[in-house]
C-alpha cells in the first residue's frame, strides 16, 4: 500500500475509533421535567445540566430569587425542546458537576444538539468550562452569529456603562465595581469596554456580575 494509502487508512481508523468512543459515552434517556434553560430531570430521577452554555435563571421563590430578564422565555424555549421526549446524552471528561448533576451535551431524536439550539435562538450564552469542552469552537460560533442577529438576549441589548475585566484564566468578567475584579492576577487581568465585547470574546458573566 503507498504512503498516501497507510495515512487514509490511519485516518480513517482514528475518526471510527473516536466516533465508537463518542457512543459508548452516551445513553437515550426519557425527560420528565424542564428546570429552566439549562438543566432537566430524567424519569429516572437525575439531573442533567447542558454542557457548554447558561442561560438566565427563572424565579426560585425557595431562596427568595426572581427571574432574571429573559429567564422564562429560555425555560419555554427549553421545554418545546425536550419535554416529554427521549434524548440522546452525550458525555465529555468530567461526568458531574459539585451538585452531583449530570453534564452533559443534549441530542434530539432528529440529531440536533439542544445545548446548540438554545445558543441558536439567544436563550443562552456560551460558558467555558475545562474539561469540557469539545463542542466549545461550535458553540462560539453560533453564540457570534445571535448576537449579530439579535435574537433572544441580545435583541435592544443595553450596557452597564462601565468597564469590564476579565479573567483570562476562567473566561469570566466582572464589572469594575465588583470587588472580585480585584482579586485576578495581573497576567490573567484583560479589559473590555463593554459586556457585548467580553461575550463576543468568549467570556462569560461571573455570578456576581449577571446581567
Amino acid at each position: 500500500m503507498k504512503r498516501s494509502g497507510w495515512i487514509a487508512a490511519g485516518c480513517f481508523i482514528l475518526l471510527w475509533l473516536q466516533l465508537a468512543e463518542i457512543a459508548a459515552a452516551s445513553e437515550w434517556v426519557r425527560v420528565k421535567w424542564v428546570a429552566d434553560g439549562d438543566t432537566i430531570l430524567l424519569t429516572d430521577g437525575r439531573r442533567v445540566r447542558y454542557i457548554g452554555i447558561n442561560a438566565p435563571e427563572v424565579a426560585h421563590a425557595k431562596y427568595g430569587q426572581p427571574a432574571e430578564p429573559f429567564g422564562n422565555k429560555a425555560f419555554e424555549a427549553n421545554k418545546a425542546l425536550v419535554y416529554g421526549k427521549k434524548v440522546r446524552l452525550e458525555f465529555d471528561r468530567e461526568a458531574k458537576d459539585h451538585y452531583g448533576r449530570l453534564l452533559a451535551y443534549v441530542f434530539l431524536g432528529d440529531g440536533r444538539c439542544v445545548n446548540l439550539e438554545m445558543i441558536n435562538a439567544g436563550w443562552a450564552y456560551a460558558l467555558y468550562k475545562k474539561p469540557n469542552d469539545r463542542y466549545d469552537r461550535t458553540l462560539m460560533e453560533a453564540q457570534r452569529r445571535a448576537m449579530k442577529a439579535g435574537v433572544g438576549i441580545w435583541d435592544q441589548w443595553r450596557e452597564p456603562g462601565e468597564d469590564i475585566i476579565g479573567n483570562r484564566h476562567s473566561r469570566r468578567f466582572h464589572l469594575k465595581r465588583c470587588a472580585e475584579s480585584g482579586k485576578i492576577h495581573p497576567k490573567n487581568r484583560i479589559l473590555f469596554a463593554s459586556q457585548w465585547e467580553a461575550y463576543w470574546h468568549g467570556y462569560a458573566p461571573s455570578k456576581k456580575c449577571s446581567p
